[in-house]
């Protein structure tokens, strides 16, 4: 079977939560078309695909033409996140997979049914016409339309996503939907385990950071932030003799050292399994609160302190998971600035956030009462014991578990599909 996958542009977690789903596949064409950070991704983990068709640096017209042939010759079509992905393999009259770590955090400013309703009457001829029968829906109801669109639907438990998956029942008619645990590569996770330690005495992952609005040179307050911190950790933490900061703003030559009191912060962009493996040697690990990376320190058996949040759906997560260890002790900027106002809007409070990084990198005051009260998250952080921080993996564990993804995704692809 001919599989063409694709995942949003946004940050390293959809395009890792393809990776996962990819993994398995053997003995299907694998076939990834994208570009971005989810290019970038895909290229250092090639082993999870049989070939990669970046379409970063072609024009609009070149890159659709391309992704459009490869759906043409595909038997099947998974998308992580990917909401033109998915209308365009709809349009090419193809099955698609839509797959969702999110599913229960798309905002909507209308109703589900009128969504539903704009899916049914949608017309066929061409992606153009389909997508401008869409004109209107808001970029999270785009890919809630997907869902309506897709063949399966397969999203990842979270608080939220039962109530939602009820909604999506009571239309009628509409995708076979599958709940699933954590969408990761449970091979690499598994290899990862038998780790026995590390160089490092403490790991930061801050995730692929670029998204919509977020980028390597625009909109990197927090990344400024982090650097202009990183020093000060050095002479704070005598224990975090050797650190290991890992993301995608350290990839394509952009790696840097850190030294300070004469211990070290080594910045880079590690492979997915070399990450991991760190991730299950590293005792103290700081994670920006995305869910893949989340859900890979939870099958390690690792809590992670989370850092401050770097777009809108960290802020989503961290609430949703306030009443966990994880959650309570994680750093928000609220912590800093208490008074300052977030909206409740996936762009504009992103945006919030990048205002909010930046005011306090560049005012002394609120750059010490930041140092201050990360430290002092820190210093909770250390002190949990052995059983305390299981305790915390387990309760997340009993949240967010459901079936393995990898067994998911066996059943939609053992079904029987008829390709035209």
């Amino acid at each position: 079977m001919r599989i063409v996958m694709g995942a949003q542009n946004c940050g390293f977690g959809p395009v890792s939560e393809l990776v996962a789903v990819s993994r398995p596949l053997h003995g299907h064409d694998r076939v990834l078309v994208g570009s971005g950070v989810a290019a970038v991704f895909a290229r250092r983990n090639p082993e999870a695909f049989d070939a990669v068709h970046d379409t970063t640096g072609t024009t609009g017209t070149a890159a659709a033409e391309m992704t459009d042939g490869l759906l043409r010759g595909s038997d099947h079509v998974i998308s992580v996140m990917d909401a033109e992905l998915v209308l365009r393999a709809v349009v090419a009259g193809r099955p698609v997979t839509m797959v969702d770590s999110l599913f229960g955090f798309w905002q909507l400013t209308r109703p589900l049914a009128a969504i539903r309703e704009r899916c049914v009457t949608m017309p066929r001829s061409g992606f153009e016409a389909a997508d401008h029968h869409l004109t209107g829906l808001t970029p999270h109801e785009r890919i809630v339309a997907a869902h309506l669109l897709a063949t399966h639907s397969v999203v990842q438990n979270f608080p939220g996503v039962t109530e939602r998956a009820a909604d999506f029942a009571a239309l009628g008619a509409g995708p076979r939907m599958h709940r699933t645990g954590s969408i990761v590569d449970a091979e690499g996770l598994s290899n990862a385990a038998c780790a026995t330690g590390t160089e490092h005495d403490l790991l930061i992952n801050v995730g692929g950071f670029k998204n919509f609005l977020l980028d390597f040179d625009v909109n990197d307050d927090y990344m400024r932030l982090l650097h202009r911190w990183l020093p000060d950790l050095l002479r704070d933490w005598p224990r975090f003799r050797r650190v290991l900061v890992c993301g995608g703003p350290y990839g394509d030559g952009r790696e840097r050292t850190v030294s300070a009191a004469g211990r070290t912060a080594e910045c880079r962009l590690l492979r997915q399994r070399e990450l991991l493996q760190v991730a299950a040697g590293t005792p103290d690990q700081l994670l920006a609160p995305g869910l893949t990376a989340l859900h890979e320190s939870i099958a390690l058996g690792r809590l992670p302190l989370a850092i401050h949040e770097q777009h809108y759906a960290h802020v989503y997560t961290m609430r949703a998971l306030d009443g966990t260890r994880f959650g309570r002790i994680g750093g928000r900027f609220t912590d800093v600035v208490p008074g300052h106002p977030l909206p409740e809007d996936d762009l504009a409070g992103t945006a919030a956030l990048v205002e909010l990084a930046g005011r306090v990198r560049k005012d002394d005051e609120l750059y010490a009462r930041y140092r201050r009260t990360f430290n002092e998250r820190i210093e909770h952080y250390v002190s949990l014991t052995p059983a305390q921080r299981q305790h915390g993996v387990e309760e997340l564990r009993r949240l967010l578990g459901g079936e393995p993804v990898h067994s998911v995704m066996s059943g939609i692809l053992g079904t029987p599909i008829i390709s035209e």
